[in-house]
């Protein structure tokens, strides 16, 4: 299920947990106050990078919301779409000094949801209207499909000696001839009083016969649906535990440096040598006592 899209300036709801126990000491409510509060904060931080966008580096990292970067100058431009599937050139607002590396999206008509067609190599890309990007045998794109069909498959492919670019071939590679997503910049001259300006135009097709510099793209996708992030954050997911748990591990209330103990033996891969420690060290205590 794909959580709805947030962009740069949305306010971010934080969730605070509360836990009342008049049986507990106040110092002991006060510990679990703190640790729920550094779990708040951690999954809060945890959340605001998984909605962070990044970079595609290979072609089957491609998944979930997208944005197709073009290789437009001076300022980045990606592929759009309006209600109608009319088919565009949209400018990137969300830059750092236009670098196309640092591109998100302002607006759901730049973003298109990847989906591997099941049993090709094909990539498909929906739009915000529910309808699927298409490109026809005469390189005309739009976005008014209902359906998938290899006109509306694209296969990623990436270059040599071009990191982190990707070219799509059209017609899911059934076509006569190879042919792939490309943009042309036109320009158009206009006059006026202070002389001549010179306005880019970008058109966007599917039928460069090869690939070159105006086919080679920038898929910029959320965090959290990119391979390595992903399995690294349910790495992390495992090696996240409450206070409450350690402590029906051991069997006991536990001290903050006991708990801070456990975690990191957690994270390090030596819990259960820790627990036993921590466990004799409480038995040593109560008979001390």
């Amino acid at each position: 299920m794909v959580k709805p899209l947030s962009f740069k300036g949305d306010k971010k709801v934080k969730k605070r947990k509360h836990r009342d126990d008049d049986t507990e000491s106040s110092t002991v409510r006060k510990a679990r106050a703190e640790s729920t509060q550094d779990q708040i904060q951690e999954d809060a931080a945890a959340d605001e990078d998984s909605q962070n966008w990044v970079s595609a580096d290979v072609p089957t990292d491609i998944n979930g919301p997208i944005i197709i970067v073009l290789p437009s100058t001076p300022t980045p431009t990606c592929i759009a779409c309006d209600v109608n599937g009319q088919v565009f050139a949209s400018e990137l607002e969300n830059t750092v000094d236009n670098d196309a590396r640092t591109a998100e999206p302002h607006d759901v008509r730049q973003v298109w949801v990847a989906t591997r067609v099941a049993g090709t190599e094909g990539l498909s890309f929906k739009g915000h209207h529910g309808r699927y990007l298409s490109c026809d045998k005469y390189g005309i794109l739009s976005a008014t499909a209902a359906a998938i069909s290899p006109f509306e498959s694209f296969i990623a492919i990436q270059p040599p000696d071009t990191p982190g670019m990707i070219a799509f071939q059209t017609q899911g590679g059934e076509g006569e001839t190879e042919t792939y997503l490309t943009m042309r910049e036109k320009t158009s001259s206009s006059n006026s009083n202070r002389g001549e300006d010179r306005n880019k135009q970008i058109e966007i097709r599917g039928d460069a016969s090869s690939i070159t510099f105006e086919s080679t793209l920038r898929v910029r996708m959320q965090a959290r649906f990119k391979p390595k992030i992903r399995a690294s954050k349910e790495s992390k997911a495992k090696e996240k535990i409450s206070r409450k748990e350690l402590e029906a591990t051991v069997g006991r209330r536990l001290e903050d440096h006991e708990v801070k103990r456990l975690k990191k033996a957690r994270r390090e891969g030596n819990y259960y040598e820790e627990v036993l420690d921590v466990r004799v060290k409480g038995k040593h205590d109560k008979f001390a006592s």
